[in-house]
C-alpha cells in the first residue's frame, strides 16, 4: 500500500529548515534543492526536478520527470511542470546574487545548466542547514525507522541461524538473506549520503573476510563479488566449523533506515580473545547508550569513551590495520549516514528525536571483525533499541 508524506510534515520540514538557515546564514534569500533524497524530504516524491524556497515567498516544486508522479504522491502545495530550466526562470521574476545549494551533491554540469537560466553571481553552502534539519525526526519518522528496526530484529536474531549451512558460500548467504528481508517488508536497498557510495544491503562476510580492506568508510570490511561489484558476499568463500559470520547491513522502511551488526559463530566457539574483545565492545555500546540523552554532546561521547580504552584494546578497534576509522556511531534517516557523528569535532547537543547507530567493533587477527551495532532513539532515560537487544556472537551448532 502506498503511503504519501502528510501535508504537515512537509510544512514543519519547510518550517524548521528556514529557521535554522535564518539562525546559521542570516544573508540568505534563496535555497534550491535537486538531490532525490532531499527532494524526497522536502516534498514527499523523488522525481526529477528542483525546489526553490525562497527566505519570504512560498516554496515551489518544479518537476521535469514524472510531473504526473509527482501530482499523485507529494502534498505539496505548488507543483509545476518544466521542460528545461528556461521554463523555470521565465516565471521567476527576479533572483538573488547568491543561491545556497547542496554543494555535496550538485556536479559542475548541472550547475552551469542551472547558472544559464538564472543567472546568479556565487553560491554557498546548504548543506548543514539541511543536516540539521533532517537530524531531529518526527513522530511519523520515527515510526518507519521502528518496523524497520522490527524486521532488522526478526531477521538478525531469530531468522539467520535457520538459512546457515556449512559448505555454502558468504554469497549464497547473502542471496538469501536478502530474499528473507524482502519478504519480511525491507525496501530492498539501502541509501548513503557519501559520495559514489552504492550498497545493496550491507557489508557480508565469513571469518577474516569482514577484516578485507575497503573503501567505505567504517570498521569492517568485506571482499564481495569482484572488483568491479566488492557488494554482498565473495562465491568462492565458503563457511566452515569455527567460522565468524559478519553481518553488518541497513534495513529500510519507506525511506527511512536502521543499521544493524551481528556475529555469529558457526560450528564451535570462537577463541577467549575473540569472545573477550567482543563482550568489551558489547559493554561500550551500552554505556555509550546510555549517555543519548537530551544535552548530551557528541564529542564528548566520544572522548569519554574513548579516553578510557587501554592501548592494547584501541589496536584494531573502529578498524583493521591502519585502516581505523575516527568515530563511534553515526545519525541514520533517509540515509544510513547522517549527522550528528559520535566523534570529535560534533559539539552541538543532542536532542530528543535524534537517532543514532553505535558501532564498537575490533578487528581479531585470523578471526574476523566482532563487536555490534544497534540503532538508538535519543530519550530522557538515555537511548533507546529499535533493532532488538542480543548480545551478538549468537551460536549456531
Amino acid at each position: 500500500m502506498q503511503v504519501n508524506v502528510p501535508l504537515t510534515e512537509i510544512q514543519d520540514r519547510l518550517c524548521r529548515f528556514r529557521e535554522i538557515m535564518d539562525n546559521k546564514n542570516p544573508d540568505w534569500e534563496i535555497a534550491v534543492i535537486f538531490s532525490k533524497i532531499n527532494l524526497y524530504y522536502f516534498t514527499g516524491t523523488m522525481q526529477d526536478g528542483m525546489l526553490l524556497i525562497p527566505r519570504n515567498n512560498d516554496a515551489v516544486f518544479w518537476v521535469r520527470r514524472s510531473y504526473e508522479r509527482a501530482c499523485i504522491e507529494s502534498a505539496f502545495p505548488e507543483i509545476n511542470n518544466m521542460e528545461s530550466f528556461r521554463e523555470a526562470a521565465a516565471v521567476q521574476i527576479s533572483f538573488p546574487a547568491i543561491v545556497y545549494l547542496e554543494t555535496e551533491f550538485v556536479p559542475l554540469a548541472l550547475l552551469q545548466r542551472f547558472q544559464k537560466y538564472f543567472p546568479f553571481i556565487s553560491y554557498k553552502a546548504a548543506d548543514n542547514a539541511i543536516s540539521i534539519t533532517r537530524s531531529v525526526k518526527s513522530a511519523y519518522e520515527i515510526s518507519w525507522m521502528k518496523q524497520a528496526g522490527k524486521i532488522h530484529a526478526r531477521v538478525l536474531e531469530d531468522c539467520v541461524p535457520a538459512i546457515v549451512k556449512e559448505g555454502m558460500s558468504e554469497a549464497d548467504f547473502a542471496f538469501e538473506l536478502y530474499a528473507l528481508l524482502v519478504k519480511e517488508g525491507h525496501q530492498g536497498h539501502v541509501r548513503f549520503g557519501m559520495f559514489d557510495t552504492e550498497m545493496v544491503v550491507g557489508q557480508i562476510a565469513f571469518g577474516d573476510n569482514s577484516l578485507y580492506p575497503t573503501s567505505f568508510n567504517g570498521p569492517g570490511g568485506n571482499l564481495g563479488l569482484s572488483p568491479a561489484s566488492p557488494f554482498l558476499g565473495n562465491r568462492d568463500r565458503k563457511l566452515h566449523s569455527g567460522d565468524l559470520i559478519f553481518v553488518d547491513i541497513g534495513c529500510g522502511m519507506n525511506g527511512y533506515h536502521t543499521d544493524k551488526t551481528m556475529t555469529y559463530m558457526f560450528g564451535r566457539s570462537l577463541p577467549k580473545e575473540a569472545i573477550a574483545a567482543h563482550r568489551r565492545c558489547v559493554e561500550i555500546q551500552n554505556e555509550m547508550a546510555s549517555m543519548l540523552v537530551p544535552g548530551a554532546i557528541p564529542s564528548e561521547i566520544y572522548r569519554v569513551i574513548t579516553d578510557q580504552l587501554s592501548s592494547g584494546f584501541i589496536e584494531n578497534f573502529m578498524g583493521f590495520g591502519n585502516r581505523q576509522v575516527k568515530f563511534l556511531g553515526h545519525g541514520i534517516g533517509l540515509t544510513v549516514d547522517e549527522t550528528p557523528v559520535i566523534a570529535a569535532g560534533f559539539d552541538d547537543p543532542i536532542t530528543e528525536g535524534m537517532v543514532f547507530a553505535l558501532e564498537p567493533k575490533k578487528g581479531i587477527k585470523n578471526i574476523g571483525m566482532v563487536g555490534i551495532e544497534n540503532t538508538f532513539m535519543v530519550t530522557p532515560l538515555g537511548g533507546k533499541s529499535i533493532t532488538g537487544n542480543s548480545e551478538g556472537l549468537i551460536p549456531i551448532y
